[in-house]
């Protein structure tokens, strides 16, 4: 076999080694959250669970072409999530990200997601800036976020007596907007702040803290959390005996937290939330799928729930646009359609990217009135989004000014 030959069998085994990457023509997703640390049980494994079953439930393609899900660990590091981010982006052909519990992180990837035309649909997220000065066109604000549950809880609390407030606070972007937001709402509603403290995510030991929100005077204690955290914090004041003389408020206590805590400390504590998954019909059948397919056998939360549906209604507007690759023609079409899915119902995305749905204020039962494992929670009110949800024309965001 003389070299030339050789040289040229080379160069086509390298070619129909590479054609498959290059020439496979799939819608690819990616899950960017929390896989190994304190959101990991909130988000994690469920949000990859979540979107697999949205694919699958749509059919498995959308615009004539497969759908791969590929998920991440972004550790709640922001050089990790971007990075992890970037290489999907550039050299994976990922074209929308999902999920990113974690705001510092998910306002980095809405960046880069805005800079590649790709798109960034926030489930786990929180931060209210992501419609607000951070909005872009190729990103969706999905489940919720700190001005609804921040500003809903405030306001709720202090209208049932508890009008002076301590937060202990999450130190990144998140706790601080969630702060923000929960004490401008007890201030408006008649309350006073009398103090906050802040501490590092994954905080092990609060005694320093809960010290201080006992000194402070106040008969409210905020929780400006989330994940491990929220469920560790509140722990630790209820065994610092705050109980007795203080109502203990977890802005962000997920359900998935409540069976750690215990019903007989949570029992009473209120939370806002758009899903729940004893709501229905629909809700109730798929938390059985769910947890059938989940390790931990966990029934779904609001932000794994947020994740299937922004994925049905992300692919929806993937045929509607005739693909995926303009992320910004995308994000366009899932403003144009109304939203309507089995878990948020019927809703809309505004021209700022918040999506609307209505929120419930729900109540932690008491160990007596719960008849399963994952009966924890009994709605007292429904709150229309349209008032649970910052006004568009508050939130300073250029989309809204086009």
């Amino acid at each position: 076999m003389n070299s030339k030959f050789l040289h040229k069998l080379c160069i086509l085994a390298a070619t129909l080694a590479a054609a498959p990457a290059f020439a496979q023509d799939v819608v690819k997703i990616g899950i960017l959250n929390d896989q190994s640390g304190p959101f990991a049980s909130y988000q994690g494994i469920g949000s990859v669970v979540a979107a697999k079953m949205a694919v699958e439930d749509y059919g498995g393609k959308a615009a004539g072409k497969p759908v791969e899900v590929v998920a991440a660990d972004h550790q709640n590091k922001t050089d990790i999530g971007i990075g992890i981010a970037r290489r999907w982006y550039e050299n994976e052909s990922v074209d929308a990200i999902f999920d990113i519990p974690n705001s510092s992180i998910a306002l980095a990837v809405a960046g880069m997601s805005a800079e590649k035309n790709k798109v960034f649909i926030g489930s786990g997220a929180g931060t209210v800036l992501l419609t607000g000065e951070k909005c872009t066109p190729n990103t969706v604000h999905w489940t919720y976020d700190t001005y609804a549950y921040g500003r809903g809880l405030g306001k709720a609390i202090v209208q049932q007596g508890g009008k002076k407030w301590f937060f202990i606070t999450a130190d990144y972007a998140f706790g601080h907007d969630l702060e923000k937001q929960a004490a401008e709402a007890v201030k408006a509603s008649g309350g006073e702040v009398l103090g906050s403290v802040r501490h590092p995510l994954g905080t092990a030991d609060y005694a320093s803290f809960l010290l201080q929100a006992q000194a402070s005077g106040a008969n409210v204690v905020g929780f400006a959390n989330a994940g491990d955290d929220t469920i560790t914090s509140m722990k630790q004041a209820a065994e610092f005996g705050l109980t007795k003389d203080h109502k203990l408020v977890g802005l962000i206590l997920g359900m998935n937290g409540l069976p750690a805590l215990g019903l007989k400390f949570a029992q009473g504590a209120q939370i806002m939330n758009p899903f729940y998954w004893d709501l229905n019909d629909g809700t109730r059948a798929f938390a059985k799928r769910f947890a059938e397919r989940i390790p931990s056998k966990a029934y779904p939360n609001d932000m794994q729930a947020g994740v299937y549906a922004s994925v049905i209604h992300y692919l929806k507007a993937v045929d509607k646009a005739g693909g995926a690759k303009d992320g910004k023609a995308v994000v366009a079409a899932m403003k144009e359609m109304p939203t309507d899915d089995v878990l948020f119902g019927k809703g809309y995305i505004r021209k700022d990217g918040r999506k609307i749905h209505p929120l419930y204020l729900l109540q932690v039962k008491a160990p007596e009135e719960s008849t399963s494992a994952w009966d924890l929670l009994k709605v007292v009110a429904t709150i229309k989004g349209e008032d649970a949800f910052r006004a568009e024309s508050e939130g300073q965001c250029p989309l809204t000014r086009q």
